[in-house]
């Protein structure tokens, strides 16, 4: 099963793996990795949990991604560097959210978030 995202001095472990969904298969909106065609509930139990943790590491590293990015891009030694409103458009996010986003992302590249599990910005 999939493990909590570790952070910098901790070896990454891998989440449970998603496997290729065919377009064919994917189209067919009964069908989620497979998990329909699983008759045994504790078989079940243990593959949707697996994708459930897999799906929650991905989407706590994506977020970590977006903030890097947001602070990147609000850095102000860029000469190119954006607004928290100009982040908060491209981002879909509000104008409030950007800003923490942009501070989370500042504190991942000082490793001041370090042995926190996830923190949502918000």
């Amino acid at each position: 099963m999939a493990e909590p995202t570790p952070r910098r001095n901790e070896p990454r472990l891998r989440p449970a793996p998603l496997l290729f969904e065919p377009a064919e298969v994917a189209a067919d909106p009964e069908h989620f990795f497979d998990l329909e065609s699983i008759d045994d509930p504790a078989a079940l139990l243990a593959r949707a949990t697996e994708l459930t943790l897999a799906f929650q590491a991905a989407a706590d590293r994506a977020v970590e991604f977006q903030a890097l990015a947001a602070a990147q891009l609000a850095d102000p030694r860029r000469f190119d560097r954006l607004t928290a409103a100009d982040i908060a458009a491209r981002a879909e996010w509000t104008e409030d959210y950007a800003k923490k986003m942009v501070e989370f992302g500042r504190d991942l590249m000082r490793g001041g978030v370090e042995g926190r599990e996830h923190v949502d910005p918000v």
